[in-house]
């Protein structure tokens, strides 16, 4: 557990963050300025803060996300040769992955970083600060910590609360034990008060939190530990304040950057090219844009395609599907690839891309284990050919995690509670109109069942449907897994979980440094 990542908090750091630049998302300058000359100005405070909506969250975005969040839930194949993901797809998941090494240290820097800032602003507004900005920041901090702190009750179970990572290196006793699931539950719940309390109702930048993000993520916190009243009242409080509404076109939410923060978007992680964009950029598009795309600005390697049982759950006329993945047939005409060494993909590529199964590889034609790709955070091969901007790996698109459609159907599903069906009309409003936006028919009564096949094909590839599997409890989740096509139409494959698989084991490193990590959880209240 002494792994700087855990803890994340060179004291000095958090009285040291000293940018004053104006990019929402720019890695902020250490300088050696401190409390007594620095958060002085609203911009200052702000400046600290704004390092939280990107760059720390590359650890769990970058192909964590993939692998937890749709690769478990059996949403996204991959190679049985890629030792890294493969795991995910057969729940053969070792103490040893690097994917969830990469997710755990970042989940607990994120919860470093505001716990450090919360304490060098609490002195700096003790001092004589402004509370006016000040307290706004320490409420972005603890939405920060409430979320992350959601994701790990959810991945890991019990786990460490972390709320003074200063003090902990200070000492040297790094042996922190688990808290039982429940209490990290109750944990993050409780930060996500104090951010609804704290979080103005508006902010003039986009993308910048308000209140109502606190309220959402509270409404999916509580929906999730089965709180079925207040996730109804909390996901009503968003929807009665008539500030979102879902955007007509589903595709551009996840094919231009320039529908970054959109009024459907509630809280999306912060994303930007300029200068150098290692990890403040997105790098989906290379892990999931067919390798046909490819283009000399733009790389794409397909690491992860949907598999045959998603491409099964979409209903007939679901414009989702088009808007989630390419398959035969479907076309971007305004983008428009090259090869100078290939005269034959330059011809069928001619009228914009095109994606084909029937067409030879090697004259544009693309196939692969699922004949599918993914095409959400796809942006295309480059501004050179007809695209948006693309540095390599990188693009510019935020990615969402919650959006409203989300609490719309937070707002059906705790109308629906623990009951077999209902015909709430309330409840069936919410439902419709997510329906009516993919281009289906009403419905005029909705099941549990009804309910999670909405949120399957409405949130596909966006790291959200194992934590929907999960919750339904594990006689459920494994008769979902159990049925799953988790192999190929040519070679289908079928497994089974056990109780203990519903939750994933704690980096084998960090049990290494705190042997606590491997003794049965205790109360943390």
């Amino acid at each position: 557990m002494k792994n700087k990542y855990l803890y994340v908090a060179l004291i000095a750091s958090t009285v040291a963050i000293a940018s004053c630049k104006k990019s929402f998302t720019d890695k902020p300058a250490l300088d050696g300025t401190t409390i007594d000359n620095y958060y002085n100005t609203a911009e200052e405070v702000r400046s600290l803060t704004s390092t939280l909506y990107g760059l720390p969250w590359s650890g769990f975005e970058n192909r964590a996300m993939d692998c937890i969040g749709d690769e478990l839930a059996g949403n996204e194949f991959t190679g049985s040769g890629n030792s890294d993901d493969y795991p995910f797809q057969s729940f053969t998941i070792s103490s040893n992955s690097v994917r969830l090494a990469d997710a755990w240290k970042m989940f607990y820097k994120i919860g470093g970083w505001t716990s450090e800032y919360m304490n060098a602003l609490t002195i700096k507004k003790s001092k004589g600060g402004n509370p006016t900005f000040i307290d706004p920041a320490i409420a972005e901090c603890h939405f920060f910590r409430g979320v992350v702190y959601f994701y790990v009750a959810r991945i890991w179970g019990d786990a460490p609360i972390v709320t003074e990572p200063g003090r902990v290196i200070l000492s040297g006793d790094f042996n922190i034990p688990r808290y039982f699931k429940a209490d990290v539950f109750r944990y993050a719940l409780e930060e996500l008060k104090l951010a609804e309390a704290g979080l103005p109702e508006t902010d003039p930048q986009k993308g910048r939190l308000t209140k109502y993000a606190a309220k959402g993520m509270m409404a999916k916190l509580y929906l999730y530990t089965k709180d079925y009243a207040n996730a109804k009242a909390k996901a009503l409080e968003v929807i009665n304040s008539a500030k979102y509404k879902l955007v007509t076109d589903y595709a551009g939410m996840f094919n231009s950057s320039k529908n970054n923060n959109n009024e459907e978007c509630i809280f999306s992680i912060q994303h930007q090219l300029a200068g150098n964009p290692w990890g403040t950029a997105n790098q989906k598009q290379c892990d999931r844009g067919p390798s046909n795309l490819a283009t000399t600005e733009a790389n794409m390697w397909e690491l992860y395609v949907p598999t045959v049982d998603i491409l099964n759950a979409y209903e007939s006329g679901d414009t989702r599907r088009k808007g989630s993945v390419m398959e035969h047939g479907w076309s971007f005409p305004s983008w428009k690839p090259t090869n100078a060494s290939n005269p034959a993909y330059n011809t069928f590529m001619s009228g914009g891309y095109k994606y084909d199964t029937i067409q030879p590889t090697n004259a544009g034609g693309q196939k692969n284990e699922t004949r599918a790709n993914i095409a959400k955070y796809v942006v295309g091969p480059g501004a050179a050919y007809g695209g948006e901007t693309v540095l390599g790996m990188n693009t510019g698109l935020n990615t969402p995690l919650l959006r409203y459609a989300d609490i719309l159907l937070i707002h059906a599903e705790a109308i629906l509670g623990a009951a077999t069906s209902t015909t709430d009309a309330e409840a069936l409003k919410s439902y419709n109109l997510v329906r009516a936006r993919a281009g289906l028919m009403p419905k005029t009564v909705i099941t549990g069942d009804d309910i999670l096949h909405e949120r399957r094909v409405e949130f596909a590839f966006e790291g959200d449907y194992w934590f929907d599997v999960q919750r339904q409890g594990f006689a459920k989740a494994k008769a979902i897994i159990l049925a799953q096509n988790r192999g190929t139409t040519l070679y289908p494959k079928y497994i089974t979980i056990t109780e203990d698989m519903l939750t994933l084991p704690i980096p084998a490193a960090e049990v290494a440094q705190d042997p606590e990590l491997a003794k049965p959880p205790v109360k943390y209240y």
